[in-house]
């Protein structure tokens, strides 16, 4: 077709259109093509294609970034076996809180324990959707971003879009700092955990790590740090401030910042509404309630029985391990009587106050500084108190000293906000005399002070006590603060009282104070029992059928041993009470009888009966073991004599009750009886305990024959003078005291408690001449028992079946003595039966070298 043809065939320009001629008539239009149609589905199927290819390489990009963040993600499946280091505490008897063993401060509350209006109120504060979700709350993520791009160029800080999962992620696994990396990584572990953990453990764990402020970790913390609540015991306002901690603790304290905290609390409040947490009037209610914040204080501890408590915590260790002990949570009641522990611990240090006064003389000041008026006050506030100095005694420093008083000044601070303000009082020369003799260099004491200068002068930083009103006006008018000088006893002692029934221990003091010195005295430190060992000697014969009244004689004994000849003595030496009864030899303490006994009965018998009651395991077979050479503890001797009082069974000491775990079970108990009933319900009626079998440490007659002849001793006997009958009720008991008197005793029960008394010096020295078991030992015990028994009735020893009880003479008058039935008419005298080896070598058995008797007068015994 030429040019010509296609201009013809093209419409005409009615612009160009001749004037006059008619206009021409306008078509139809035309319809699509197809190969239009074709063109727009290829545009779509190319766009499609390249969605496609896009989402690919997304997906592609996504799992590297997947796999690039979650390359070494920390272990999460400990988590579901994980309890929080918490802190476990120690009760005494009546619950007093005596010690906390922790390395971080927490209180874990097991999710069942958690009430659920706590678990609700965080959840519809930080996570409304935490029980639909699966780690990762999209929704949540869509409104953060929205709030995001609506406070743009604000200023303000985005809020979080973590969901309670991730939290948890991020607390216990990731860390928490600010970048996308560890947003991501937080992510993927949320969505791993949801799939290892359910939503209560995870919850739990929420709940138990999170930080509330004022060092909380924890709700159970934070209840009690700001209203001093347990959980169970908040409204539903305090409730909601908790819940509105978790964004930022500082930010809502309740009285720095009370109008913040009011309005998030306020906002907690609407989401607990929305949730239908609460009703419509709880949360008109709660909105109105003022925030007032009750912050708790920390618990007062016991002040006594420190010794006490660290031997339990010595047990603990040994039987749960350190981890376990310190962090594990445990709760343990320990069986200790704090009344009866502070009755002892006073006790023990009067007594080694007053050894300390008559034997110890005055060993000088604690150090020495200037006395100026300008310089004592900084210079005293620098000298550090004595290890072991009592809290009722003060560092003061010898202002003026004259020949009848001295002018002291010491800090006080009576007021915790301020500073230390001096004070000032006087001691007199009479509280001197007559005990404040100087010590000369060969340990002798030196002359009894006449004026005061010779013990103190200006400088001399001194240990003193402010006298009572009434003692301070004794002897002279009455005038402010009057003093009298102290100082540390050298000399150490030992105090232990349980009960004999089932072997709890309620009284321990292991010295003058745990922090002069950490060693126990009443656990670890291993001693002479001397004459308080005798009972043990005794026990054996009557065993064998041996009656009390039985006559032994008081005279001379020489044993040779390998290294030489040994003369026992009695405590009073070449003296001799020629025939006397088993009782009496007891109640004066006769060592020549004891050792005549011994050999008697065979130092076999009397060391099966030292194991047996548990005071020395595998004791020598020495006839000078009669007489207490051995080596035992004062808890030991406690347990022993324990066994006299509860008619024959061997008593296991122990300090622990029970034992529980952070969740409350009973992981360990003394009292290992059975309890079949004791999961029954309340309907099956109160549960009865299996008898149980005890191990017997002797028969019931022997035991009951012991506590007689104990009996003895202390109204007639050593201990007549210092105890007899004061305490107004049936006690028995034995004094003991070692060679050159380097160990006092006195051990001692009623029918409700035994009471074990030492005292001696660490590195064992001589007390002194004449320091007896009954002059030191048996006062303590006596104040110890007043005080444990006050108010309670006088009880009498049991008897036991199938004795039989005579009147016989006893000195000027006469007693009722228990027999072994067919024993009462048995009594002679064994001149001619104490025969350990004759001339020949023969003799009965016992250890080499140290059971030969030789008689100096003629006869054998």
């Amino acid at each position: 077709m030429t040019s010509l043809e296609l201009r013809a065939n093209q419409p005409l320009d009615p612009q160009r259109a001749t004037p006059g001629a008619e206009p021409p008539r306008a078509e139809p239009p035309a319809k699509p093509k197809k190969h239009k149609r074709r063109r727009r589905f290829g545009l779509f199927r190319w766009m499609l294609s390249l969605g496609a290819a896009v989402m690919l390489a997304g997906g592609i990009a996504a799992y590297g970034a997947y796999q690039h963040f979650a390359q070494d993600l920390p272990d999460y499946g400990w988590l579901a076996e994980y309890e929080p280091p918490q802190m476990s505490r120690i009760y005494a008897a009546d619950s007093w809180l005596m010690a906390e063993l922790a390395q971080e401060r927490r209180i874990f509350i097991p999710i069942e324990a958690i009430p659920p209006r706590v678990q609700q109120a965080f959840i519809s504060a930080e996570d409304q959707r935490f029980r639909d979700h699966t780690g990762v709350d999209p929704l949540g993520i869509l409104r953060a971003v929205i709030q995001a791009a609506e406070q743009y160029g604000s200023g303000r800080r985005m809020s979080g879009a973590s969901t309670i999962t991730q939290q948890v992620a991020k607390n216990m696994l990731v860390g928490a700092d600010r970048s996308f990396t560890r947003k991501a990584r937080e992510a993927i572990l949320a969505l791993r955990m949801e799939h290892a953990l359910t939503k209560d453990r995870i919850l739990e764990l929420y709940l138990n790590e999170i930080f509330l402020g004022q060092k909380a970790y924890g709700v159970a913390a934070a209840a009690q740090a700001y209203f001093n609540k347990s959980l169970d015991e908040l409204t539903v306002a305090e409730v909601a401030y908790l819940a509105a901690l978790p964004k930022a603790p500082n930010n809502y304290h309740p009285i720095r910042r009370a109008e913040a905290a009011k309005a998030r609390r306020d906002w907690v409040i609407e989401r607990m509404l929305e949730d239908r947490a609460i009703t419509a009037e709880e949360a008109r209610s709660a909105r109105a309630e003022a925030l007032l914040a009750r912050p708790t204080r920390r618990p007062d501890l016991l002040q006594v029985g420190q010794h006490f408590t660290e031997e339990v915590r010595r047990e603990l260790i040994q039987r749960f391990g350190v981890e376990q002990t310190t962090m594990g949570g445990l709760v343990v009641r320990s069986s200790l009587d704090p009344s009866i522990q502070a009755a002892a611990e006073r006790s023990l240090r009067e007594g080694l106050m007053s050894y300390d006064r008559r034997r110890g003389g005055w060993r000088g000041s604690v150090t020495k500084i200037s006395a100026n008026a300008t310089e004592w006050m900084p210079a005293l506030a620098d000298t550090p108190r004595p290890p072991g100095a009592l809290p009722e005694w003060r560092l003061a420093v010898v202002l003026e000293a004259s020949p009848q008083e001295a002018r002291l000044g010491w800090l006080e601070r009576r007021d915790p906000r301020r500073q230390a303000e001096p004070q000032q009082g006087t001691l007199y020369l009479e509280e001197l005399r007559p005990w404040a003799r100087p010590v000369l260099p060969d340990g002798r004491l030196g002359a009894e002070p006449r004026r005061v200068q010779d013990v103190l002068t200006p400088g001399d930083v001194v240990l003193v006590e402010t006298l009572p009103a009434e003692a301070a006006q004794r002897n002279r008018p009455a005038r402010p603060e009057r003093l009298a000088l102290r100082q540390i006893p050298l000399a150490e002692g030992a105090v232990v009282a349980l009960d004999p029934q089932t072997g709890r221990v309620m009284a321990m003091v292991g010295g003058w104070s745990l922090e002069k010195s950490w060693f126990n005295r009443a656990a670890q430190a291993q001693r002479q029992p001397g004459s308080s060992f005798k009972p043990f000697v005794y026990i054996a014969a009557l065993e064998q059928g041996i009656p009390p009244n039985q006559e032994i004689p008081d005279e001379p004994v020489e044993i040779m041993t390998p290294q030489g000849l040994w003369r026992p003595q009695n405590y009073n030496a070449n003296t001799y009470n020629g025939w006397v009864t088993m009782r009496s030899a007891m109640e004066g303490s006769f060592n020549l009888v004891t050792v005549r006994l011994a050999d008697h009965v065979g130092m076999a018998a009397v060391s099966n009966a030292a194991r047996r009651f548990g005071v020395i395991d595998n004791m020598p077979r020495y006839l000078a073991m009669s007489l207490g050479a051995g080596e035992t503890t004062v808890l030991r001797m406690a347990a022993g004599y324990g066994a006299f009082a509860n008619g024959g069974f061997r008593v296991t000491p122990s300090l622990i009750d029970s034992v529980q775990d952070r969740r409350g079970r009973v992981i360990w108990r003394a009292d290992q009886r059975a309890c079949a009933a004791c999961a029954s319900g309340p309907e099956a009626g109160p549960p009865r305990l299996e008898a149980g079998e005890r191990q017997r440490a002797t028969d019931p007659i022997s035991a009951y024959q012991m506590v007689s002849i104990l009996e003895g001793v202390v109204a007639r006997g050593t201990a007549a003078g210092t105890i007899g009958s004061r305490l107004g009720r049936p006690v028995a008991g034995k004094t003991g005291t070692t060679d050159d008197f380097k160990d006092n005793w006195f051990v001692g029960f009623t029918p409700d408690i035994v009471v074990s008394v030492w005292i001696g010096f660490d590195d064992p020295r001589s007390l002194g001449n004449n320091e007896t078991g009954g002059s030191n030992a048996a006062p303590i015990f006596r104040e110890v028992v007043g005080a444990a028994l006050t108010g309670s009735p006088p009880v009498p020893f049991r008897r036991p079946s199938g004795v039989t009880l005579m009147r016989v003479a006893v000195g000027n008058g006469s007693i009722i003595e228990p027999f072994r039935p067919g024993t009462e008419n048995g009594t002679r005298r064994w001149r001619d039966e104490f025969i350990s080896e004759r001339a020949d070598g023969s003799g009965s058995p016992g250890a080499p070298g140290a059971n030969r008797l030789d008689r100096d007068l003629g006869g054998l015994y």
